[in-house]
């Protein structure tokens, strides 16, 4: 009688040392360069690398801070692959699902919608034959296809920005990268953190992804905070208008006074700035609460 003996999977070993900080701070120092270098020399050909290094960046440290933390089956070869394939099939998949939408009151729920479905889908392709299935592992997966998605996502708005009647517009480039670097690790890396670790908390016996109420929620959840993370701009100025009491001169007349526009800007700014503070503690107290999940009940004796 023949025996087979099952193959136990290969656990990868993974260290500590601290890269993704030294890689941030070695990092910033080539950009803050290819910046001075770029403004003293007028050469165009370093925008792709302005483009790339600032948009990058932050992202990339991300899956350095994951590649140290990763256990089982995930190989640091895999963690890249996942942020690049991942990042790029996640843009590209969110494009052709975004192509046919048009502007309205329910876009932005739409948009926010598409996009989290897509990282998510790329997420449980990916990762279907990790071991184990944690709540952690699935965080720091999840947070992996973000800053993947993050990446491309601000090179395609930073080109965007850089592009003017007048030229190479370099101030709102660099402003445009400086934003989203910061704002990149609470925005699509915090959603897809806490999608990963609720899809990989709910797996059966940590090794086969499984449909729950939990994930749905979940979904809903990150789609909802993606969504009015990007409505922000419009709720603000909305807000700004409402506070100082010039909506309804708005829609009587269609146009406020110069002064009492600069007030709305102002407050608009601030308001906007407020709830950009306040989505991210959100997500990230969200994030917290999915890794922690449900703790077992203690037995009664």
């Amino acid at each position: 009688m023949a025996i087979t003996l099952d193959t136990p999977a290969a656990v990868h070993p993974h260290h500590r040392h601290g890269w993704w900080w030294k890689t941030l701070l070695l990092g910033f120092l080539l950009w803050a360069v290819t910046i001075v270098v770029t403004v003293i020399t007028r050469n165009t050909n370093l925008i792709p690398t302005l483009i790339l290094l600032g948009s990058f960046l932050v992202p990339f440290c991300v899956v350095l801070f994951v590649v140290e933390r990763i256990s089982g089956t995930v190989s640091i070869l895999q963690t890249i692959l996942l942020f690049f394939v991942g990042g790029v099939c996640g843009v590209l998949g969110a494009s052709l699902l975004e192509a046919d939408l048009h502007p309205s009151l329910l876009l932005y729920g739409a948009v926010g919608l598409i996009e989290e479905l897509v990282k998510a889908i790329i997420l449980v392709v990916a990762t279907r034959t990790t071991i184990p299935k944690t709540r952690v592992q699935g965080a720091l997966l999840g947070a992996t296809v973000g800053a993947g998605f993050a990446a491309f996502e601000s090179a395609g708005y930073a080109f965007n920005a850089a592009i003017s009647s007048h030229g190479i517009a370099l101030i709102p480039l660099l402003q445009t990268e400086v934003v989203r670097a910061i704002l990149a690790p609470v925005g699509h890396v915090a959603w897809t953190a806490i999608l990963g670790a609720v899809i990989f908390g709910a797996s059966r016996d940590g090794a086969r992804f499984r449909l729950s109420g939990g994930i749905a929620l979940a979904y809903l959840g990150v789609s909802l905070l993606h969504a009015t993370w990007d409505s922000l701009s419009g709720i603000s100025s909305l807000l700004a208008l409402i506070f100082t009491g010039n909506a309804i001169q708005v829609l009587r007349y269609g146009f406020l006074p110069a002064h009492a526009a600069q007030t709305v800007a102002t407050l608009a700014a601030v308001l906007y700035v407020v709830g950009l503070v306040v989505a991210g503690i959100v997500g990230l107290v969200a994030l917290r609460l999915a890794i922690r999940g449900r703790r077992p009940r203690p037995e009664v004796s």
